[in-house]
Parts: structure tokens; sequence; C-alpha cells
């Protein structure tokens, strides 16, 4: 069975079994372009927020180097979007890019606004560097946690609004649709079971698909579940074979992986192999600040080169106390390792990071499915092309959850309230009585698509990668579960055969899908690759 021939609901439900909720407006997902989408609904319509996990529990939270903006002198909007452009493989959105860059300052005096500390050199704010920017413009708060003080100061505020309401610990199974029109959607958590939501719009902000992957940097929420909900929903999704690998993920055997920020390259460490030697000037001119698919590569074939599961960053040639000052978050993390970073190699390689492609939106954030907006990683909204450039994440769930809530709202008011619950419903399938390992299908799936769909692809690999999903679909796509552990995995492969399927038709290396049968891009592909069932 593949995705397209799986059924459109994974559980069964129907009308008259389970309780309704009704809202205005649906937001899925609590990260930063989630709560920045309630945060943008109109004060008399009311928003409700649904959350996989806790609402500090995503990759917002998570994000360690910061916001790209321009903020500082000298620098200027033209060289902002013109970074953009170059790292975006020639399929970024020009004008989508314009406007979120030209955004970008009045978000992050907001973010001041609602009390969120940046750091500070005197009275102007420390702007640090990362790959593939021109110059300083990269807003960081406690050094390299801006994510969790982002999210502190957004979560309040969203804490503080009389319209905005958060169910936590609830997983959003499907979208509901009637008559081509999604009307909400249906979840499920420990305390109420499964509970029908209808709403007058829905936003999906969930994220993207790191845990696909055996090596990540995402949180175990990331698996994919608003690209396959979409799917099945009819909208449609674009450019699923552009994944960006972080180059520098702290690699200890049998430990969690955790970001290495960009910034440590920025603030001037060095990448070197086992045996000391600095690799990345033979690889770019930019060196370490090259953007992450060219350093993410340059990593992998040096590890092939030297035959060592790693290579390392290097900061011994720095000051001690201005390394830990500047992270001390990584400090932290490093210490329970036995590693100082000031004084000590650490051991990196890459790992999955941010999905570039998602649900087509305009650019209001409209998808192709009326009713449902998207915005933040689940989106290919146009601003990342076939790669993003460092700390633009951050900046487009900023303004695109405002341009999302705000488009929602304007939608929702020209419409009346209306409580009729439409015909729609799921019937029960008998179980095949297989007793599934969950558990191991998943871990392979993950092994599965780091060898073969990972930072380097072709052909072989890709439509061996196939068979094996296709094999797990048949059986495990039909079955219907009743607890959160079978429908990510079902979504995981949903998701999963899309990638692999845009990685197959997309025969040249562009951004950071590296074909190495095709080892060059091929300007007649420069384009879109789009799927709806």
């Amino acid at each position: 069975m593949s995705p397209t021939e799986a059924p459109r609901y994974l559980a069964p439900f129907h009308p008259k079994d389970v309780p309704h909720f009704f809202t205005d407006i649906l937001v899925i997902g609590g990260g930063l372009a989630g709560l920045r989408t309630a945060l943008a609904v109109d004060p008399n319509l009311t928003a409700l927020v649904i959350t996989k996990d806790g609402i500090g529990h995503s990759n917002s939270m998570q994000a360690q180097g910061g916001i790209a903006s321009v903020l500082g002198e000298g620098d200027t909007f033209e060289e902002h979007v013109a970074d953009t452009l170059e790292a975006g493989g020639a399929l970024c959105d020009r004008e989508v890019v314009e406007r979120i860059v030209r955004e970008g300052p009045e978000r992050v005096r907001e973010l001041i606004r609602w009390g969120a500390n940046f750091d500070r050199s005197g009275d102007r704010l420390a702007l640090g560097r990362e790959g593939g920017h021109g110059h300083n413009r990269i807003a960081h708060a406690l050094g390299d946690e801006t994510g969790k003080e982002v999210m502190r100061a957004v979560i309040e505020r969203a804490q503080a609004a009389k319209n905005v309401y958060v169910w936590q610990n609830t997983f959003t199974i499907d979208l509901l649709t009637h008559d081509g029109v999604c009307r909400g959607a249906i979840v499920w958590n420990h305390r109420h079971g499964k509970t029908l939501i209808w709403a007058k719009q829905t936003v999906l902000c969930t994220g993207g698909v790191g845990q696909i992957y055996r090596e990540t940097t995402n949180p175990d929420v990331a698996t994919g579940d608003g690209a396959a909900m979409a799917y099945r929903a009819g909208a449609e999704l674009r450019d699923m074979e552009f994944v960006q690998f972080h180059p520098t993920v702290l690699y200890i055997a049998g430990s969690s992986r955790y970001l290495i920020t960009e910034a440590m390259r920025g603030e001037g460490a060095y990448l070197v192999d086992r045996k000391g030697h600095r690799f990345m000037p033979e690889y770019d001119p930019r060196a370490e600040l090259a953007p992450r698919d060219v350093v993410s590569w340059a990593i992998v074939s040096q590890m092939e080169r030297t035959r060592h599961p790693n290579v390392y960053l290097e900061l011994t040639h720095l000051d001690p106390d201005a390394v830990r000052n500047r992270f001390p978050g990584i400090a932290a993390i490093c210490r329970k390792f036995g590693i100082d970073i000031a004084t000590d190699r650490i051991p990196v390689r890459p790992g999955a990071h941010y999905m570039m492609g998602g649900l087509t939106v305009d650019r209001d954030c409209r998808t192709t499915l009326p009713g449902l907006w998207a915005a933040g990683e689940a989106t290919s909204s146009g601003l990342h092309g076939a790669n993003r450039l460092a700390s633009n994440s951050l900046l487009e769930a900023l303004v695109h959850g405002v341009a999302a809530g705000t488009g929602a709202s304007r939608d929702a008011m020209d419409m009346d309230d209306d409580f009729r619950v439409p015909p729609v419903d799921n019937p029960r399938v008998a179980p095949s009585g297989e007793n599934l390992d969950l558990i191991d299908i998943r871990n392979s799936l993950k092994s599965l698509m780091w060898r073969d769909v990972g930072v380097r692809r072709d052909a072989e690999g890709l439509e061996d990668a196939v068979e094996n999903i296709r094999r797990w679909s048949s059986y495990v796509l039909a079955e219907q579960f009743y607890d959160p552990g079978g429908w990510e995995l079902q979504n995981m492969l949903c998701v999963a055969r899309l990638m692999i399927d845009a990685a197959l038709e997309r025969r040249e290396t562009r951004g950071c899908h590296v074909r190495v049968d095709f080892p060059n891009p091929d300007e007649t592909r420069c384009r879109h690759t789009t799927f709806r069932r």
C-alpha cells in the first residue's frame, strides 16, 4: 500500500460517539509559528492551540543561533535578500524573501517589547554572524539559547491573551474535511480520548520531519505529522526532497545528539579532521562560513577520507573565557561528557535539521486546501528554496505567523457561527491480527532514511528505499491504531515515501539535495516538485 492508497483517516470515529468542540481559529502546533499565529488572531475571535507535547517542547525552544535580521550599521535589506537567494539554489521566491526580510526588524523589536532579553553590546544588540551571511546580523539571547528566551516571552504573551486557549499533550490525528474544505481536526489525548474540533479556519504549524532520520537535531515530536495529515486531506506538498543537514551535531556514541550552533564557526571556530587538519578551505573559499549544505557535504567527504566517524570543532585558538561566556548552554552539555569547549576538540558530524519542503502556501500563507493555512517549517513558502540560510527560520515563523493569523481571522470574521456537524466519519476495519513491532519498524525506517536519503543520494539507494517503504507500508498503513505510536509511524512512512519520490524525480544536485549520480545543477530541472493525493 502506497501513501496514495492509504485510508483517508488514520483512526475510526463517528460524530455520535465522540465529544465536539467549536472554535473560530484552530492552530495545530505550539512552536514559535503557532503561538505567533494565535497572537495575531483578531481579539474578537477565539483561537485554540493544540500542542502534541508540552507547550515548550518544540524546535523553536531548542533554537540556539538566533534570528537573522537587518539590525546593525552597514547592513542592508538588499544584502540580506541577496544572501538568502544565494543560499536557496535559485528556488526562492524573491517577493517572499523581500517581504520577510523587510518585516524582520519590526518583529524583533516586537519581541523586545514583549520582554525578550536579547544579548547586548553596550546599548546595542550584540549581532553574530553565521554561514552564508555577509554581515553580522544574528540577534541572539542567553548566548546560545535564543529559542528558550524568545519562547519564554511568547508563551507568557499567549497565556495572558484572553482569546487564546491551549490544549497541551494532545495529538492531532487528522484534518477534518467536507466538500473539499478543511473544517477542523480530530485530536486525541489521555483525558478525553478522541475529540472532533470544528473550526472556521485551521492553521498548521506542526514543524518538520527530523525524526525520520537516525541522526537528527530535532526533538522526538518532529515526525512529519502535519505534512502527512495535510497530504491525506488533499493539500499540495512541495519540494519534499530538500532536507537541510546541520553540519555540526555533537557526536558521542550512545548519547543523545545535541546541536552545536553555527554561531561557533561565526565566532571563529575551525573544523579539523582526526589528524588536526583544517580542511574546509579545500572545499570552499568561505571555509567554515560556507552555507550548511556545502559544509555538511565537506564533512561527510572528510570522514570518508580519514575513515573516522566524525570531525572536530576546535576553539582552542580563541579566548577561553569569551568562548565559555558566549556559549554557556553548549559548554554545559559538553561538560557532561568531559569536554571543555575552550580547550578540547568537540566531536561533530552532520544530522537532519530543517525541512525546506512542506505545504505549498501563497504569500498570505493559504494552502491549496480551502480553510487551511500554514506557517513555519511545515511549509514550502518560497523563503528558503533549496537550502535555508542560517537563522532565517525563526524570522519566517514570526513574519508568517502574523500573516497566517491575520489572514485566517479575516476569513473567519466573514463566516457565520454554524454549529451543524457535517456527515464525516471513518468506520472501523477488522484488525489484521499481526503483532507488529512498531519500534523496530520505526528504527529501521530511520536507519534506512539516513543511509539512502541522507546527505548524499543516488538512484540505487533511493530505489532500494522505495522497496523497503513499500513493504512496510503494505501492512502498517492498513492498520487502525489507537495511540500516537502507531499514528506517528504511519505519518513517517507517508512522508518518507514522498521525500524519496521527490529525490528520485530531481535528477540533479541543487542546494541541500546532493545526487552523486547527477553531481551538477541542471537548469532544465530548476523547478518545484509537487505532490497532491
